[in-house]
């Protein structure tokens, strides 16, 4: 196990009606003037966004609004709102929504807390030491979609305009102050959306386990406890959507996936993260179902440097390759992953993505490496990527 810090300041309020505490924990993390920061109709049409300016008024929190968020949400929305933010003296950044929602809010309190400021701290790999982010407003999350763990994480992803890149920002300082978290929320998500979170959350598990550190039993296990009960817990929320204890267990594995719990002491990889995002910047196709076509690609391409870890994930998983040399084990446990990705509906190659064989040359060059190499499990070079991205087709 290697040396690590682990700072996770995060308060979470979870369970039914946890909304109506919105307003409540504002205040208490110091809010005087909230930014409420949503995606599109959903969030107002269900009478959610009412409930929680109820809740800020109740609290003494005056507000301002912001909705418009994408998915693999835009720079030129952060823009707009970093100047309102400004304009206005919002001293607290309120995200109601899901991953998109909660990366752009961390951006958003970047800008406001530097003057303006925020674009530069989302670099691309070229960039080996990222800037330090001195200082961004707080910021607390009313969570409805269980998928990207940003409700917890030090992690936030924008598309760049007009240059159309996927880049991220991190520091321990954009972890949210709270996050409340109601699985009722999460019940009236259209089924492909739902399994597009389950594959996110499963593949931020993905990215800690197959990690070159050894002695890291602990961590390996919890990894797999997780995996397993995303596995399990997605065949009864497909069959029934307002399964609530199922949507629970679903949504707290999407913050145990990547508020990092998971990945500490471990080298972690973030190769299929790095070569998903080019296909949602270039195609705006959802994240994880970019994944579920990058995922089993990587791994059919990376998995002989460590087959019995492969193994391992195969046996603890999926429960499949129980007997089998490890050779075999592993191709089972990547068909396994496969299989439950096609039980959920998503994507597995290029043509299902909407994404094109004569792209890749482009997909590679986005990426920018260059001559660095991405990855820990594997260090992966632009040829490397280039086989990957053609094992998609």
């Amino acid at each position: 196990m290697k040396d690590f810090d682990f700072w996770a300041p995060t308060y979470f309020a979870f369970g039914r009606g946890k909304e109506a505490r919105a307003g409540e924990l504002v205040r208490q993390f110091g809010g005087r003037k909230a930014l409420i920061h949503y995606g599109g109709g959903s969030a107002i049409r269900s009478g959610l966004i009412d409930r929680v300016k109820v809740s800020l008024t109740q609290a003494g929190v005056a507000f301002e609004e912001l909705g418009g968020v994408m998915p693999n949400p835009r720079s030129g929305l952060v823009e707009e709102g970093v100047r309102l933010a400004l304009d206005r003296k919002i001293d607290f950044i309120l995200a109601v929504g899901g991953g998109s929602v909660i990366d752009s809010s961390k951006a958003i309190a970047i800008g406001a807390a530097n003057g303006g400021a925020w674009r530069h701290f989302y670099v691309g790999r070229e960039v080996k030491v990222r800037p330090a982010i001195p200082a961004a407003l707080p910021v607390g999350v009313v969570l409805t979609i269980a998928a990207a763990g940003s409700e917890g994480s030090p992690n936030s992803i924008i598309t760049l305009e007009p240059e159309n890149l996927k880049r991220g920002a991190g520091s321990n300082i954009l972890r949210p102050k709270f996050a409340v978290m109601n699985p009722e929320l999460t019940m009236t998500l259209p089924p492909f959306q739902t399994a597009c979170g389950l594959a996110d959350m499963f593949a931020h598990l993905c990215e800690r386990y197959f990690s070159p550190t050894t002695d890291v039993a602990l961590t390996d296990s919890l990894c797999e406890a997780v995996m397993r009960t995303i596995v399990g817990e997605s065949v009864k929320v497909m069959a029934n959507p307002a399964d609530y204890q199922a949507r629970a267990n679903i949504m707290w594995a999407g913050t145990l996936a990547h508020n990092d719990i998971c990945g500490v002491g471990r080298e972690q990889d973030w190769a299929s993260h790095g070569i998903e995002h080019e296909l949602s910047a270039l195609y705006d196709c959802a994240h994880g179902a970019g994944l579920a076509v990058v995922m089993p690609a990587w791994m059919t391409y990376v998995h002989k440097v460590d087959t019995a870890r492969f193994a391992r994930f195969a046996r603890a998983v999926f429960g499949v390759g129980i007997g089998e040399p490890d050779g075999q084990a592993a191709l089972d446990g990547i068909a396994a992953f496969r299989g439950w990705l096609k039980s959920l509906g998503l994507p597995l190659t290029f043509a299902e993505l909407g994404a094109r064989e004569e792209d890749i040359p482009l997909l590679v060059w986005t990426l920018n490496l260059n001559g660095n190499t991405l990855g820990g499990f594997k260090p992966l070079n632009d040829a490397d990527i280039t086989a990957i991205y053609r094992l998609c087709l």
